[in-house]
């Protein structure tokens, strides 16, 4: 049995639909990572996980256990919001301890459970220090100690990184994901970055406009994305209108009269294009690093589509080439820097030691 059942949630705020038959299983000591644009419904989902909203319908299980009408006290859930609420009065230990009152926990049980609290975040010692003379990231894991002191039996985490520059951002996750880990805590976080959730979670939940679109580790996002939306949000991907031709391979037509003809890739179908059959439209979906520049010579010279670079990004020994194609359209090709610059014409093939490129449905 799951530790964390979500069974068809639904809310709307105002007659509009937040979050639309919401459902997902979290094992115990598992982190799952809720991804999504802004309005996908992934904070009003972690807000109903802790009490704070009630659900229009379905229930929020843990071990089988209805804790849908509890409110947030009776569920025994620790939060650490997007902007931490620390007390700047308090000392670092007693807004650790803030997180007891009210659990009968005597003055000797605070005092053990802070110290344990803050050695779990790797922070000993910091019990009587002020919230001002610490880090952004040391501030980060003292919400994180206040919410596990209590011995919560869900972690729930809102943004936890949002407020942190990129460069303590970076460390910061590999500390939170430790200290979760050592605890073995079952949690679900909330994030709008990919990186993060890739970085923290063990699977990811990909959310748009309050709908589940696939659950799964950050490899089967990125590898083998179930909708188009996934596709195209995890990750950098180009998106080409193709038709469909035999079980697979789909083609990417040259304009009318070119004595090239016609130029097919092949491609796997995602569940969206499951029932298409040939000659119908759909929309190929491809990954900068399954594309490639092809010289004449090239064996997959053939296949390529000719084009002429318009941007460049450099990333050191790589560079991502935005190509305008002459058939029409943009791809993005991750080739190795220097190879072309802003005005060559180029030809793109595929290049199949990539993630293979995936059919959808033109109108997703």
């Amino acid at each position: 049995m799951p530790f964390l059942t979500l069974d068809r949630l639904d809310k709307s705020f105002g007659g509009n639909p937040v979050l639309r038959g919401l459902s997902l299983e979290v094992e115990k000591g598992e982190i799952v990572a809720l991804l999504g644009p802004s309005g996908s419904g992934k904070t009003t989902a972690l807000r109903m996980i802790a009490g704070f909203e009630t659900p229009d319908r379905g229930r929020i299980l843990i071990e089988g256990a209805d804790m849908t009408p509890l409110p947030p006290e009776r569920r025994h859930f620790g939060m650490v919001f997007q902007h931490y609420a620390l007390f700047p009065h308090l000392t670092v230990g007693e807004n650790v301890g803030f997180g007891l009152v009210g659990r009968s926990a005597g003055k000797e049980e605070t005092a053990r459970r802070v110290k344990e609290a803050l050695a779990l975040v790797d922070l000993p010692g910091y019990e009587a220090r002020r919230v001002g003379e610490i880090s952004g990231g040391q501030q980060q894991r003292v919400a994180l100690a206040r919410a596990l002191a209590p011995e919560p039996r869900v972690l729930l985490l809102d943004e936890p990184l949002s407020n942190l520059d990129p460069t303590l951002r970076e460390r910061t996750r590999r500390e939170l994901r430790g200290a979760i880990q050592r605890v073995g805590i079952t949690t679900v976080l909330v994030t709008h970055e990919q990186e993060e959730a890739f970085h923290l979670g063990d699977r990811v939940a990909v959310l748009q406009d309050g709908v589940l679109h696939q659950v799964g580790s950050p490899e089967d996002l990125y590898e083998r994305p179930a909708t188009r939306f996934v596709a195209t949000f995890v990750g950098r991907a180009s998106v080409l209108p193709c038709v469909l031709e035999g079980d697979g391979a789909v083609w990417v037509p040259y304009p009318p009269g070119d004595a090239a003809g016609p130029v097919r890739w092949s491609a796997v179908r995602s569940p969206e294009a499951e029932g298409m059959g040939p000659g119908e439209e759909a929309a190929l979906v491809v990954r900068p690093e399954s594309l490639a520049f092809a010289a004449a010579g090239n064996p997959q010279a053939p296949q390529a589509l000719a084009g002429r670079v318009i941007e460049r990004r450099y990333a050191g020994p790589v560079t991502y080439y935005q190509v305008a194609l002459a058939p029409g359209g943009e791809v993005e090709v991750l080739a190795p820097s220097g190879v072309a610059t802003v005005g060559d014409a180029v030809r793109v093939a595929p290049e199949p030691r990539g993630p293979a490129p995936r059919i959808f449905r033109r109108d997703r």
